[in-house]
């Protein structure tokens, strides 16, 4: 059992989590709590299960381009065999089930209704019949699901979201799904998936990109600056960077920065808010 647990984390890709428990956390503390016991359910579930949510159906339906892509296999991804297949979906069905049956029973149904539309995006992100994952500019609409837990948190808490915040992370993962997925057009191209970076270009899909983060910025202006002015100026580096040398093997240079990006941002949200608790300003 260890072996497996072993396995169906490495599939689900820890580096990424930040990706989930940090939209939790800021969700809660745009809730107006430091800490609530209230939130350790769903932050469990945002971690292991989810991701493995995320990530293990990524891997099942993408197993033929992925053997041929040399980021996978590291960080960037687990390289699963045929005989893994079984071990993930049973891993997502077991690990993600008790805790949407559990959230139907405690939670407001608007927090459930996002919590369902969080697990059906990723689900069908990569998985048939929709698979938003081959669909051009549906493959970056459908990332905007990284912001639910924005939505739902503080719904789960009783307070009304901060919108600004849900729309400007809403955007800024339609930007970055698209300019991660830079690095990969040709393995898509050649596997015939015509993803939005496929359709676009490696400079199409900057323009996509940098338009949304544009967005984004302003929407997070309108929260927190300091997180904006940050947000705004990796984005335009990571933008400019590779404008400047526009393939997809200098994205997939530049991808250690793309993954870096979010720790960047909340560690700046939470040196405020540890000034906030030291000044007293926090409640």
């Amino acid at each position: 059992m260890g072996i497996v647990i072993r396995r169906l984390t490495e599939i689900s890709r820890p580096v990424l989590w930040v990706n989930t428990i940090g939209t939790t956390v800021v969700g809660m503390w745009l809730s107006g709590f430091l800490w609530t016991w209230s939130i350790l359910p769903i932050l469990i579930w945002v971690t292991l299960p989810f991701n493995l949510l995320i990530y293990g159906i990524n891997d099942i339906y993408d197993q033929d381009t992925d053997a041929e892509n040399d980021r996978k296999g590291g960080f960037g991804g687990a390289k699963i065999k045929p005989a893994e297949v079984r071990m993930i979906n049973w891993g997502v069905i077991v690990l993600n089930v008790p805790f949407l049956v559990y959230f139907a029973f405690t939670v407001p149904f608007a927090a459930f209704a996002w919590m369902l539309a969080y697990s059906f995006s990723f689900w069908q992100y990569s998985s048939t019949p929709l698979r938003f994952k081959a669909r051009p500019v549906w493959d970056s609409v459908s990332n905007a699901d990284y912001a639910f837990p924005l939505a739902f948190v503080p719904l789960a808490l009783g307070v009304e979201p901060m919108w600004p915040a849900v729309i400007g992370l809403m955007a800024w993962s339609m930007a970055k799904h698209v300019y991660d997925a830079i690095q990969d057009i040709d393995e898509d191209a050649s596997a015939g998936i015509v993803t939005t970076a496929v359709k676009f270009g490696v400079k199409g899909s900057l323009v996509w990109s940098g338009s949304w983060w544009i967005v984004s910025t302003i929407a997070f202006a309108m929260v927190n600056v300091p997180v904006a002015i940050v947000s705004g100026v990796i984005s335009g580096w990571l933008l400019v960077a590779n404008w400047r040398t526009p393939t997809s093997l200098e994205a997939k240079r530049l991808y250690k920065f793309s993954v870096a990006f979010p720790y960047v941002a909340g560690a700046v949200a939470g040196v405020q808010l540890v000034t906030g608790i030291t000044l007293g300003l926090y409640p």
